[in-house]
């Protein structure tokens, strides 16, 4: 397991989530993440649901870490 990120990098992931999160409610959905990925197929978006560690059907900042970490 790596370790939590610190510094510079979590600020560049803070503006990554910022950036992807369009409505500003601190989660990302499906649908935003095919907003901000227009060519990422449609069934990688969904494998990304393993990362949902909640089920909510959303990430956290704290799952988008653990995504892209």
């Amino acid at each position: 397991m790596s370790a939590e990120p610190t510094g510079e990098r979590l600020t560049e992931l803070r503006r990554a989530f910022a950036a992807i999160d369009t409505d500003g409610d601190g989660f990302i959905t499906e649908k935003e993440f095919g907003d901000h990925f227009p060519d990422l197929p449609a069934d990688a978006i969904g494998s990304l649901n393993r990362a949902d560690s909640d089920n909510d059907g959303r990430f956290s900042f704290e799952e988008f870490v653990r995504l892209v970490s």
